[in-house]
């Protein structure tokens, strides 16, 4: 039996994880789950919001589904999402953006793939104050050759095996010339391995207005950090917003799979949150394990139900708990 690591999360974690594998129970996979705690009440309990355990946990399962974590904003710890990315070396970070039929948007049949450097630029986190008042501080951004050549490997292998048609290399390199220089000549030298894949770059600002005005033109997005994480939750807004946008973070022999959104404190335990990116997420989870058949059926399920708009929950304009939603995902697995 495949074991895979649990992390449900802080605030609406545990509610969306338990949604997302109650779904992948009902394929009827043989997955056991192994639980383990990371986040804001372990810190309480451990003085670290990440233990030992979890990345053992991890590092020895080879995969792992993670809810929401909070990150405090501007004091506290760090984010645990960019430790478990940095300890693991899960350098790739994969965020599709996808239409479904049901959901408002302002756009239909958006099909995009987001692609993440996820280990270094500004997210390094190697920054100090600079005046002794903590009036002035700086940050340190880190563009590696070795890091970025792998991350556009990674891209162009992905969209060669998804049967992709292009990809658009973000940056700004025009102002950033020797960091994001890096960046764009390194993807420049993978792109000449892939002669099937249209390959362009785009200037980040420029990138944003054209994902505003013409989306359907682009397919796979690949980014350093930090532009990364900001264009992937646009695409999000392009097709509906955080609550259908799923993620994984993948290294060479390691992935955690997890949604884009928050933690959401306020609807903890009140069983209402929407639970579809965590039960995306967990497709992904499944199709990198192989089992194709079992993702595609809860993909299927997903948006026959998002279509028929029956148990949509409150963010979706309807009134249904997050169990109700989920159940109705189950009926229409087959």
């Amino acid at each position: 039996m495949r074991k895979v690591t649990l992390i449900p999360g802080d605030g609406i974690g545990p509610e969306v994880i338990n949604s997302c594998v109650k779904v992948i129970e009902a394929t009827g996979l043989g997955i056991e789950f192994e639980q383990v705690d990371a986040g804001a009440k372990v810190m309480e309990k451990e003085g670290t919001p990440l233990p030992d355990a979890v990345l053992d946990s991890i590092r020895k399962n080879k995969v792992a589904l993670k809810g929401p974590i909070t990150t405090p904003v501007a004091s506290g710890f760090r984010s645990v999402n960019v430790a478990l990315r940095k300890a693991l070396d899960l350098y790739a970070n994969l965020r599709p953006a996808r239409s479904f039929e049901g959901i408002k948007s302002r756009y239909e049949n958006i099909d995009i793939v987001v692609v993440r450097e996820n280990t270094e630029g500004l997210y390094a986190g190697i920054e100090r104050y600079t005046k002794k008042d903590k009036s002035e501080g700086e940050t340190i951004r880190i563009i590696t050759k070795k890091a970025s050549e792998r991350i556009a490997r990674f891209a162009f292998e992905y969209a060669r095996k998804e049967k992709r048609k292009k990809i658009t290399a973000v940056h700004k390199a025009n102002i950033l010339k020797i960091t994001d220089g890096i960046f764009l000549e390194s993807v420049r030298r993978i792109s000449k391995e892939f002669p099937e894949i249209e390959f362009e770059d785009r200037i980040v600002d420029n990138m944003c207005m054209q994902l505003v005005k013409k989306p359907e033109l682009y397919d796979i997005l690949l980014a350093p950090n930090l532009f990364g994480d900001i264009i992937s939750d646009l695409c999000a807004g392009l097709v509906g917003g955080l609550g259908i946008a799923p993620s994984a973070n993948i290294g060479d022999k390691i992935a955690v799979f997890e949604p884009v959104h928050g933690s959401a404190p306020k609807y903890a335990g009140l069983d209402k949150v929407n639970p579809t990116a965590t039960i995306l997420a967990g497709v992904l989870m499944l199709k990198y394990l192989g089992e194709k058949k079992a993702a595609d059926s809860i993909e299927r399920a997903v948006a026959e139900a998002l279509k028929e708009g029956k148990k949509l929950t409150y963010d979706l304009g309807g009134n249904a708990k997050t169990s109700e939603f989920t159940d109705y995902v189950i009926s229409k697995i087959l």
